[in-house]
């Protein structure tokens, strides 16, 4: 049963590896806390900004710099592909640099061309630009790698999606402040709307540089310390409960996970005497704070859940694994279809009622994106709830069962092409639901699906996701103002992949820990 005291208690934690069994996501002082804090935020004004130009771009900057349809489908088009390219490098940098460096390195990189928005005067400026714009896409990977790292398998995928749905609610968000910052700057301060708009991309550069500054200053690597020492606290940690030997090569490799370590027990306390640590591996001999497990569940932690150092030839198996396929081939339908829907809906809206205008429109798409802060979440904490009370199998399942009802909903929406606001509204708030939340369940599955190379899948999986944004953003593209008709597409192509993949076992034969 839930208790409304570990929002604010300082967690308990996992005795290996340091990662909490817990949330208190209300407690930003606790390490934990500050960087669940960190996580969702600093992912949520990258989102904001990387979907910045959407409530603008079909009335007010295509006015101001030209554009036509077909240059509007473009630039969504082009935004994907950057980070597409960049969820990808992210991946393996988190698990070589760590996901806080990476983090903030996208943040930053992000940024730039983000207050450069006022240099556009083109249909191909505003092509250059978003593709640069599209870097900020690439935190949600460092973001789910570092909240993984911070909580247990018992929680992590509640962790994740909250995170990921309190940060994709930035895409809701822009819709709500563009248009705002837009209008007052227009009305009050008496810009015209060529100016306003330029001016408008100079608020999200300084939330973003601030947000990523204070990330490097605050937040630690891992809740051990620093990236580079976390296989060595792992043997500290086992050493400290009486268990020795090697369990991770100082370099790192993917291979030694599976070799046959011997380590000796020679505790004085046995496996179920705990020894208690804080976050900074400090003794504290406070039994309260730290889990109690067997000397077998520690050492498959160890052995399997620590991330290590990648090489190109050891990560390729990871990549083409048949259960990294899995995750990446539901998120390409669950979080590409949020991106490419996210891009037009507000057009969409704009042909079906003319009457909303574009403030009107902007606001009613904005609830597709917030509504994450509720469903995304929701998605992993029944995920996380089946998981406690059967087994990694449970996960996957949930994962394809949200995936065909997501399916059936935009298929619905597609073949009614409603002109009705009730309607309308009412089939994307339920297909909202059950696509938000298949997204939550993914990254709740994908921490258990070779943990020891998390960034790798991590970076496979959300690149994926930006992969069906884009071929969804190009049927969009090529179907003009059809959107109707893209949407019952879009709902085939969901229940047959996923469908497809629904056969193959959620994690590797024989792999040790993610169980």
């Amino acid at each position: 049963m839930f208790n409304p005291t570990t929002l604010w208690a300082e967690p308990v934690v996992n005795p290996v590896n340091r990662k909490a069994r817990s949330i208190p996501a209300l407690n930003p002082v606790n390490i934990y806390g500050r960087v669940f804090t960190f996580s969702w935020f600093g992912f949520m004004v990258a989102f904001w900004s990387w979907y910045a130009f959407p409530p603008l771009l079909s009335i007010t900057i295509a006015k101001d710099i030209g554009l036509t349809q077909i240059d509007i489908a473009n630039s969504n088009i082009i935004a994907l592909t950057a980070t597409l390219l960049v969820r990808l490098v992210a991946g393996p940098s988190c698990d070589r640099f760590g996901p806080r460096y990476t983090f903030a390195g996208c943040l930053l990189a992000g940024s730039i061309p983000t207050v450069l928005a006022g240099a556009v005067y083109s249909p191909r400026g505003l092509l250059a630009l978003r593709f640069f714009v599209g870097i900020l896409g690439g935190s949600f990977v460092p973001c789910q790698v570092w909240s993984t790292g911070f909580f247990d398998k018992n929680i992590v995928g509640t962790a994740n999606s909250l995170t990921g749905g309190f940060g994709n609610a930035g895409g809701g968000i822009t819709y709500f402040l563009m248009p705002a910052i837009f209008d007052s700057l227009v009305q009050k301060q008496h810009l015209t709307p060529h100016v306003a708009w330029r001016v408008a991309f100079v608020v999200p550069f300084i939330v973003i540089t601030a947000t990523a500054t204070a990330m490097l200053i605050l937040c630690p690597d891992t809740p051990t310390g620093k990236w580079a020492d976390r296989h060595l606290q792992a043997e500290r940690n086992l050493a400290d409960h009486g268990i020795t030997g090697a369990i991770v090569d100082v370099p790192g490799s993917l291979m030694d996970n599976n070799k046959d370590h011997s380590p000796n027990s020679g505790s004085p306390h046995g496996s179920t005497e705990k020894v208690g640590y804080n976050a900074t591996g400090k003794d504290t001999a406070n039994h309260d704070h730290e889990a109690q497990i067997g000397e077998q569940q520690m050492l498959d932690t160890a052995r399997g859940e620590i991330v290590v150092k990648p090489s190109f030839k050891e990560a390729m198996p990871v990549v083409f694994s048949a259960q990294t396929l899995v995750t990446a081939g539901a998120y390409f339908c669950s979080f590409g279809a949020e991106l490419a829907i996210n891009s037009i809906l507000g057009a969409y809206y704009v042909k079906n009622f003319p009457s909303l205008k574009q403030t009107g429109s902007g606001r009613w798409a904005a609830m597709f994106g917030l509504l994450n802060v509720v469903f995304r979440p929701l998605g992993g904490i029944i995920s996380d709830f089946i998981y406690r009370n059967s087994n990694v199998w449970g996960k996957k399942i949930l994962i394809h069962v949200l995936a065909v009802i997501t399916g059936a909903f935009l298929i619905a929406i597609g073949l009614t092409d409603s002109h009705s606001h009730s309607t309308m509204f009412g089939l994307v708030a339920g297909m909202a639901f059950f696509l938000e939340a298949g997204n939550g369940a993914n990254f709740s599955l994908v921490p258990h699906v070779h943990p020891h190379a998390n960034g790798i899948v991590s970076g496979c999986t959300g690149a994926a996701g930006n992969f069906g944004g884009i071929i969804f953003a190009i049927i969009f593209r090529y179907n003009g103002k059809d959107y109707g008709k893209v949407f019952w597409i879009i709902g085939v192509m969901t229940i047959a992949i996923n469908l497809a993949l629904s056969w193959i076992k959620p994690i590797p034969k024989g792999q040790i820990g993610g169980r």
